[in-house]
């Protein structure tokens, strides 16, 4: 098998017999995810906690001839996860690990609650799912890979955003340390850690002139695509990268080399 098809510009990774799971996968980057990996031939099962919108996707995915399951998942709530992953058979081999939320406040405004909710979810929960993701392969003699969905700002800080920044530098260390303890599986751990990436939710923001200001700062000049992030997912994803664990991949046009 060719993991890698070039044709122009586009880039595509046969994923034949793959069977991946992609959290967070009711809208935005998750929802994206799953449809690339569904294109590229994987087995997808898409996962979270809103069930008309999974069946939305899964339906566009399905009528473009893509094989695609569906399953109710928080990852905040461990039997929920626990129940995602012990039914599957065979079990998942590539696990997209993409669920977060935001939380834009200034630290001496944010709430105990609003700090654990962003630490559970974005960083426990992502730990939760890559350990039970891992058991299931462990058990099964099988390797596979887990991408852990960061950020840039596990990198570099910014204002007003302490709790998330803090739960995606735990997100990074933590993918190192589950890659040092889980190659000896076959157990590839990366981290994909997008820019800023033009979505539904921010792009009124980026048409303000703080929004503006803050593009200018991108040496590109210019903010991210969903489609952007495929080649690299699509690398982490296959056996393109089989050599590659414990590392992150960043995708922000040059903005952690922009200068202070």
């Amino acid at each position: 098998m060719r993991p890698f098809l070039r044709s122009g510009a586009v880039l595509s990774a046969d994923l034949s017999g793959r069977h991946a799971i992609v959290t967070g996968a009711s809208s935005g980057l998750g929802r994206h995810f799953a449809v690339v990996l569904a294109r590229a031939g994987a087995r997808v099962t898409l996962a979270a906690r809103r069930l008309p919108a999974l069946e939305e996707t899964a339906s566009m995915i399905a009528g473009a001839g893509g094989s695609v399951d569906v399953v109710l998942l928080d990852v905040t709530d461990a039997g929920s996860v626990a129940a995602a992953f012990s039914c599957e058979s065979p079990p998942f081999d590539i696990v997209i690990n993409n669920a977060g939320i935001a939380h834009n406040a200034p630290a001496l405004q944010t709430s105990a609650a609003d700090w654990q909710g962003v630490i559970d979810t974005n960083l426990s929960g992502v730990f939760r799912v890559a350990q039970a993701a891992a058991g299931r392969m462990i058990a099964a003699g099988i390797g596979g890979s887990i991408v852990n969905v960061a950020s840039i700002l596990g990198l570099r800080v910014a204002g007003n955003v302490a709790a998330y920044s803090a739960a995606k530098a735990g997100v990074m260390h933590m993918t190192r340390s589950l890659a040092l303890e889980w190659s000896r599986y076959g157990i590839r751990v990366n981290a994909l850690c997008p820019g800023y990436i033009e979505t539904d939710l921010n792009r009124d923001f980026f048409a303000t002139d703080a929004g503006r200001a803050l593009v200018r700062r991108v040496p590109q000049r210019r903010l991210g695509k969903f489609e952007d992030l495929d080649g690299p997912l699509l690398l982490l994803a296959s056996e393109a990268s089989s050599f590659m664990t414990g590392t992150e991949i960043v995708v922000d046009g040059g903005h952690l080399v922009s200068s202070l």
